[in-house]
């Protein structure tokens, strides 16, 4: 062995995700947490066992930590790592990721926070200089006592808030939100999704708290943490969680259903045998590909859902990185994971919704009650949702533009049953 990072779950040595001398990883649980019967598995597809899972059976898990695309590139540029070297990228960045789980240095053990250390809330122009920074330093990588990532293609900050202001964490903190920057190239993504977040809300979908928010004319979103709580004693602590490519062993770069990442039978498996009240958890993930395909949100793949570990055993997390993509003529309409087989609105038929029940095993007559259900209900509150998004971002122009989007979806849809 080269070098290892131990796994942390909270106070405990879950692991070691090692390094050899070939430049391969792999990863063994701890004897202590395999002893321990209450000690879960960090993965559906890391089960627990004595025997080293190798690169092949780990990767999927450990680089679903990282993010992707564009935002990785930029990332391994700043530390000046390669972007395919995913046991030095989490060395630099694994100190606060999505889950219960940090990653350290074997010979070292985790910073800790007693709540003492000052976290000082951000001036608005140093939030102004961090919104252009972002972009070209993701996660501010490289920073000194910043050691943070989360999944996905967009760019974005994990910080905490001091009376209701932002704040960088300090070392060992567990972070509380995820600031998002507008996307440069396509209008209006702030208002966009805080429109999506808003509207599965008014709902009644189980979604992130998101709140739109300007500082200097400068808009962003600011999306509360569903995998961090706090305790009576005001402490965070951190909640696990996996998205459905790792808990499937699906490599990150795979995410796309065309492409063998995680499609809507595979998903709805996988509540049906992981979570601890499936029938419950499976009706949400039906509102999900519902709403989805609604609000117009042709980009919402495999790592966009993902297991929540709480009180409540494993659940479906709550709904995040809703956007209208449709929107935007640039972006494929095509649906990431399709409904039945059909990839888009104009080609939905009652046959399609038929195919679907079959797919997800749920009784079609109830699946298209509830098409009905969510379609009118969208179409009913989708302007006043714009509205109120409206009261706080500057776009209100392509906020309605949005809501005439997802009302002329609804009445596609709605006809399609």
């Amino acid at each position: 062995m080269k070098s290892a990072l131990s796994v942390w779950w909270d106070d405990t040595v879950a692991g070691e995700l090692r390094l050899n001398e070939h430049g391969d990883i792999s990863f063994v649980y701890n004897a202590g947490w395999l002893a321990d019967s209450a000690r879960p598995a960090l993965s559906v597809s890391l089960p627990k066992r004595a025997e080293s899972f190798g690169r092949r059976e780990c990767r999927p898990f450990f680089s679903g930590l990282l993010p992707e695309e564009s935002v990785l590139e930029n990332v391994a540029r700043a530390l000046g790592i390669s972007k395919g070297n995913d046991f030095a990228l989490l060395r630099a960045l694994g100190g606060d990721v999505a889950g219960a789980l940090t990653l350290w240095p074997a010979e070292g053990t985790p910073l800790k926070y007693d709540g003492k250390a000052e976290t000082r809330p951000l001036s608005d122009a140093a939030l102004v200089k961090l919104l252009d920074t972002l972009p070209k330093q993701p996660f501010l990588a490289g920073q000194d006592g910043l050691r943070l990532s989360l999944a996905g293609a967009q760019t974005k900050l994990p910080v905490v808030l001091v009376e209701g202001r932002i704040a960088l964490p300090v070392p060992g903190q567990p972070t509380t939100h995820i600031l998002k920057p507008p996307i440069k190239r396509f209008a209006a993504t702030t208002e966009n999704e805080a429109f999506a977040m808003r509207l599965a809300a008014d709902l009644g979908l189980n979604v992130a708290p998101a709140e739109a928010r300007v500082t200097k004319d400068r808009p962003y979103l600011l999306v509360t943490r569903y995998d961090r709580t706090a305790g009576a004693d005001g402490q965070v602590r951190r909640l696990h969680q996996e998205d459905f490519c790792q808990a499937l062993g699906i490599l990150p770069e795979r995410k796309y259903a065309a492409e063998g990442g995680p499609t809507f039978r595979t998903g709805f498996e996988l509540l049906r045998s992981a979570a601890t009240r499936p029938a419950i958890e499976v009706l949400r993930l039906l509102d999900a590909a519902i709403f989805n395909l609604i609000v117009g949100n042709a980009d919402a793949h495999g790592k966009n859902f993902s297991l929540l570990y709480g009180k409540d055993g494993a659940t479906l997390a709550p709904l995040y990185d809703l956007m209208c993509t449709v929107a935007y003529p640039e972006l494929s309409a095509k649906s990431a994971m399709k409904i039945g087989g059909a990839a888009t609105v104009k080609d939905l038929t009652p046959r399609t919704w038929q195919k679907f029940a079959e797919e997800t095993k749920l009784g079609a007559a109830f699946v298209r009650r509830r098409v009905k259900e969510l379609t009118d209900a969208s179409k009913a509150k989708a302007a006043g949702t714009a509205k109120t998004i409206a009261k706080s971002v500057l776009d209100k122009g392509e906020l309605s533009l949005f809501a005439k989007i997802v009302q002329d979806r609804a009445d596609s849809i709605g006809a399609s049953i």
